[in-house]
C-alpha cells in the first residue's frame, strides 16, 4: 500500500490551512487589533496510529477517506474562551472549505474534563487525477486547554487508554482548574489586551 500517495493530499491540506490561519493572525496584528489566533499547529496522523485506529473502530482500510475525519489535524489556539467563537465564527464565513459537522466540547465537555471546539471540515484539494474533497479536523481551544489536554493525551497513551481512577480523579481537577483559570482571564480580557498593547508599541 503506498501511504505516500494516500496521505500526500491531508499533507497538502495541513500546509494550506496553516498558511490561511497564519495571514489571518497576521491581519489582525497589521491592523494592531488582538488576535484571537495565538498559534497554529498541524499534522497528518502518522500511519501506525491510523492502522490503530481502523482496527479499534472497525474500519476497512479502503473507507479511510470517508470514515476517518482526523487524518489531517490543525490546532488553533487561542487567549480567551471567547476568542475561540470568534474564531469559529470566521471559518464559518470562509468560502474555501465546507463545515460538515461542529462539536462544542466547551459548553458541553467531555466526561473526561476534556474541552475544545471541534470542526469537521471538507477542503477542495486538487490532485492530478482531479478535484479531490478532503476531510480534515480543526480544533480550537485556549492556552489553558490545550496544556491540559496534551497531558491526557500523553497520560492515554502510557496507559492504552486505561487511565488508573486515582489519575482520572485527578485529571478532572486539573480540568476545572484550567477552566477557572481561563473564566478569571476572561473577566480581566480588557486590561490583559491593553497591557500587550502596550508592550507591542516598545
Amino acid at each position: 500500500m503506498n501511504w505516500e500517495a494516500i496521505l500526500a493530499p491531508y499533507a497538502q491540506v495541513v500546509e494550506e490551512l496553516k498558511v490561511k490561519l497564519k495571514g489571518m493572525r497576521k491581519q489582525f496584528e497589521h491592523e494592531s487589533r488582538h488576535s484571537p489566533i495565538e498559534f497554529i499547529t498541524g499534522r497528518v496522523k502518522p500511519v501506525p496510529s491510523i492502522l490503530e485506529k481502523a482496527e479499534k473502530k472497525d474500519i476497512p482500510i479502503r473507507d479511510i477517506d470517508t470514515e476517518m475525519q482526523d487524518i489531517a489535524g490543525l490546532r488553533v489556539v487561542c487567549q480567551f474562551v471567547e476568542d475561540i467563537y470568534t474564531v469559529v465564527d470566521m471559518l464559518r464565513s470562509r468560502k474555501d472549505f465546507n463545515i460538515v459537522e461542529e462539536k462544542d466540547y466547551i459548553s458541553r465537555r467531555k466526561a473526561s474534563g476534556y474541552r475544545s471546539f471541534h470542526m469537521i471540515i471538507e477542503y477542495p484539494v486538487e490532485t492530478i487525477h482531479g478535484m479531490k474533497m478532503v476531510i480534515a479536523e480543526i480544533q480550537i481551544r485556549t492556552l489553558a486547554m490545550n496544556f491540559w489536554a496534551t497531558n491526557e493525551h500523553s497520560l492515554n497513551y502510557k496507559y492504552k487508554g486505561r487511565i488508573p481512577e486515582q489519575i482520572k480523579t485527578r485529571l478532572q481537577r486539573a480540568a476545572e482548574a484550567a477552566f477557572k483559570l481561563d473564566e478569571e482571564m476572561s473577566a480581566i480580557k480588557n486590561e490583559v489586551q491593553e497591557a500587550q498593547r502596550i508592550f507591542h508599541r516598545w
